[in-house]
């Protein structure tokens, strides 16, 4: 039996525009991912994926031949993305299911898939480690996109991710603030789906200039925050930033106006978590709302 592991993601700073070359922050979660894989005498794939409640709620067997084919699922869309995705990987590693044996794979998730923590990035991480391939490569043959994501993955800890070329350009760094008792996360009580937001971001783009010199400098100061109110005033000018480029008013003025701490979007607007600073007695203002999943800083952030 072989087991691997990949944390879940947040975005911090550069959402959208990190797909540019935007050099954004980006934090692993102390919930990911973990495959196990198990070799058999049968020419089958079995997948079975588990949910972080420790139900399957996808099963799917393919046969190993010159070609995969699925024999059976209970979920045709996602088995055929899965196929996909397998194929890629034999793209990459031709060897990978050419010896006289097959496997059975459990998936197992540790956080709610409509979380948005990245369901799909720490699966294709976890399929990487497993086939010796480039995760980066691998992803960008089946869901695409800057691959901030897998390079969280991968991290220990806090990282500087930019994209220059194609290429990733990923630096460690520390980030605990001495305020960080006061950084809280809160699921909106919806997925957001990332390709439709970036699909809305290059439309609203496509005749404006990035402004990438302010937001790499908004990225270090989020950074580098000495203290709340500075951290308070770089989300605050982060997200007016953002949001004039998408054309979309911000979260805290469109739903929370009448909060006193600050809001923040993380990666694609519209849904998944955001960040709000304040203490415990302040996010009772988001209970009574009806948002109810509520992390601190130490509780999702590794």
């Amino acid at each position: 039996m072989q087991t691997f592991y990949s944390h879940g993601k947040l975005l911090i700073s550069s959402e959208y525009a990190v797909l540019d070359g935007a050099q954004a922050l980006a934090l692993p979660t102390k919930f990911g991912q973990t495959l196990k894989v198990e070799s058999t005498s049968k020419k089958t794939i079995y997948w079975k994926s588990i949910s972080n409640q420790g139900e399957i709620w996808f099963e799917s067997c393919f046969n190993i031949g010159e070609t995969l084919k699925v024999t059976y699922s209970d979920n045709s869309k996602i088995a055929l993305r899965l196929h996909q995705v397998l194929e890629s990987l034999q793209q990459l590693n031709p060897n990978i299911f050419t010896q006289n044996t097959g496997f059975n794979i459990t998936s197992t998730l540790e956080f709610p898939e409509n979380w948005g923590l990245g369901s799909s990035s720490t699966l294709i991480n976890n399929l990487a480690q497993w086939g010796k391939v480039d995760p980066f490569r691998l992803l960008n043959l089946t869901f695409g996109g800057s691959g901030y994501d897998i390079a969280c993955a991968r991290s220990k800890t806090a990282i500087l991710y930019k994209k220059i070329s194609g290429i990733p350009l990923i630096s460690p760094v520390t980030f605990k603030p001495k305020f960080s008792n006061q950084l809280f996360f809160i699921h909106q009580n919806k997925k957001q789906n990332s390709r439709d937001g970036i699909a809305a971001y290059k439309k609203s783009t496509k005749y404006k200039i990035v402004d990438f010199d302010k937001l790499n400098r908004l990225t270090l100061e989020l950074l580098n925050s000495q203290n709340l109110e500075i951290f308070k005033k770089n989300i605050e000018i982060h997200e007016t930033y953002i949001g004039s480029l998408l054309q979309k008013p911000t979260l805290k003025k469109s739903i929370f106006s009448d909060y006193g701490g600050a809001i923040k979007s993380l990666g694609a607007w519209g849904g998944d978590f955001f960040l709000a600073t304040g203490n415990l007695k302040s996010m009772e203002y988001f209970k009574m709302k009806g948002y109810k999943t509520i992390l601190s800083f130490s509780d999702m952030i590794l």
